[in-house]
């Protein structure tokens, strides 16, 4: 009852304190966006690894001034904290990922960009392995022939957790370069062609 109880708790509190303190870090931070001007309007998919995620909506909100967007969020528990603190910044979710209602998640994703959303997604989440491109991304797109773009988010300072996927966090008074590329379109590529072609777009920046 107790445990059933502190998740209430947390469900309500942490993602206004967790949305509050993304905000204080993006602003107390310089930020320098190496990207396109445009990527125009069609539905996207937005990818970024999993440990590069706590400054995503602000890559989103470079090219997207109203958001309209879903992310894909694993269905545990600290998915719905994750989805929870999102919603402060416009973005809905989708629940799923490669471990758990892979194929409901992989059928809504599809659903959506044709719904004319764009998806935010971590190839490599919710548990890794690491820096390693799962198969619901390309599917995805080639599924609708909706383009990629890829996140890079590399503050210059910052704390590293030592969880599974070293989720990075900014410290404040630095700088935080938001690196996208170009629309990529995975269409007619093999699934490890396409797999190649997206790791290495996404790790041109490690920390």
């Amino acid at each position: 009852m107790l445990k059933k109880i502190l998740r209430t708790l947390a469900v309500i509190i942490v993602p206004f304190i967790g949305s509050m303190l993304i905000k204080f870090l993006y602003l107390s931070n310089k930020k320098e966006f190496h990207s396109p001007e445009s990527i125009g309007d069609e539905p996207t998919i937005f990818a970024c690894w999993h440990g590069d995620l706590l400054m995503f909506p602000y890559l989103y909100s470079h090219y997207r001034k109203v958001p309209h967007a879903k992310v894909l969020i694993s269905s545990h528990f600290d998915g719905i904290l994750i989805s929870k603190t999102i919603k402060y910044f416009g973005l809905d979710t989708i629940s799923g990922s490669s471990n758990r209602n892979a194929s409901r998640a992989l059928m809504q994703g599809i659903k959506t960009l044709k719904e004319g959303y764009d998806i935010g997604i971590t190839p490599d989440g919710p548990k890794g392995p690491r820096h390693e491109v799962a198969d619901g991304i390309i599917v995805m797109a080639q599924k609708t022939g909706a383009k990629i773009v890829l996140v890079e988010i590399k503050p210059a300072k910052y704390w590293q957790l030592p969880s599974w996927d070293k989720f990075t966090i900014p410290k404040p008074f630095g700088k935080i370069n938001f690196y996208s590329t170009d629309l990529i379109d995975i269409g007619g590529m093999s699934l490890e062609d396409a797999r190649i072609l997206l790791k290495k777009g996404l790790s041109k920046h490690e920390c």
